[in-house]
Parts: C-alpha cells; structure tokens; sequence
C-alpha cells in the first residue's frame, strides 16, 4: 500500500506537469518576456502567500495542519524584498490581484480559516515545489534579467535556512504520511491539492493573456 505522500504526489502529477508547462512559465523561463512579466508573477505570488501566511500563527496549535507550521519556510517578507527590487520603495501602492489569483488566495484563506486538513494541501503543493521547480526559475531569472547583486530579485527561491532540502522534503513526507486523518479525508486532501494546482493554472492562463507573445 502506498503512502499518503505517494498518493498525493502521483495523483497531481498531471495537474503538476500542466503548471510547469503552461504557456506563461514557458515563455518566461525561455526568455521571451521581459522582466515586467516576471514582476507582475511575484506580485501574484504576494497574494497566494500573504493568504498562506497570515493564519499560520493560528494553525501552528491544531492538530493537523500544525506540524506543517514551518517558520523557515515562509516566504512572504522574501517576496517583499523582491518586490522591492523589481517595483521600487513604492511597490506596494501598485499591487494588484489579477481576478484568478484572488480567487486562488480566497481558497487558501477559506481553508486556513475553516478546514485545516485542506490548507495542508495548499502548504504542500506551494512550498514544496518552491523547494524543488522554484530553483529553475531562480537560475533563469538570474541568467535572463542580470540580476547582479547577489540574491536580489530572487530571494523568494533562496531558502536560507533550510541547508539541506533533500534531508527536509524527507522529512516533509513524512509528516505527509502521518497526518492525523481517516482515508474519507485523506481523499478531500487529494482533491483539495488538484484544486490547487487547477487555481495556480487560472493564475498562470490570466498571466499569459496579460502578457501575450507574438507568434
């Protein structure tokens, strides 16, 4: 019988694979976009992890979605610095929500607030791929836009404090596979990260008609 972090993991392979080939990540990790366009994407992601963010004080107590609490994983105030970089001091003043990334922000918040075995499964299907997909886009931000000074513009990908991120999606899997939920809810849980990759999708389909690229 396979584990629940097994499950997970082949049960959105699809939906994964259809994030990493979208036409918006396509264009932006094979260069043809402008670093507007990847502006624009941090600040979607400012949204998704403000919403993430914001209620894990709360959770870090319950019994489900507590273990997930990870203080050196949150990457909110990195994507601040990037905005920062990327918009300038007044970045802030300019931020705004394409209609698929509230929506997808709306979601977190709802389960952060209601159902914690489903913000489990925005926690993972976000942090996780930061972990391992978000180091490419590191390397072609870095190589496409000249980000010179070491780490600005990227620090949303640069996890400091986790020196070993092989040794810590191991151990990831296995809070994954010991999470207190009976077979009934494990199977919402696989649902609810289906539906995450599926709101990501949204969020990259209303990025690329914003910044389409002539055949």
């Amino acid at each position: 019988m396979d584990s629940f972090s097994t499950v997970i993991r082949t049960a959105s392979q699809e939906q994964h694979g259809e994030a990493n080939t979208s036409t918006f990540m396509s264009d932006m990790l094979g260069g043809r976009l402008g670093v507007d366009a990847y502006a624009r994407y941090t600040e979607q992601l400012w949204f998704v992890y403000e919403a993430l963010e914001a209620g894990a004080e709360r959770l870090a107590s319950d019994p489900v979605a507590g273990p997930f609490i990870r203080p050196e994983l949150f990457r909110l105030s990195a994507l601040e610095s990037d905005l920062a970089h990327l918009r300038g001091p007044g970045w802030r003043a300019g931020l705004s929500a394409l209609p698929a990334t509230r929506a997808y922000a709306e979601r977190v918040r709802e389960c952060a607030e209601r159902w914690p075995a489903g913000y489990v499964a925005h926690h993972y299907t976000r942090y996780l791929g930061d972990l391992s997909g978000g180091q490419i886009v590191r390397d072609r931000a870095e190589k496409t836009w000249g980000f010179t000074k070491k780490g600005d513009g990227v620090r949303f990908y640069v996890f400091a404090e986790i020196p070993n991120p092989g040794a810590f999606k191991r151990g990831y899997r296995e809070l994954l596979d010991a999470v207190p939920a009976d077979d009934l809810e494990k199977q919402r849980i696989v649902a609810e990260c289906k539906r995450a990759f599926e709101l990501n999708l949204g969020m990259f389909r209303a990025l690329s008609a914003e910044f389409p690229v002539s055949a």
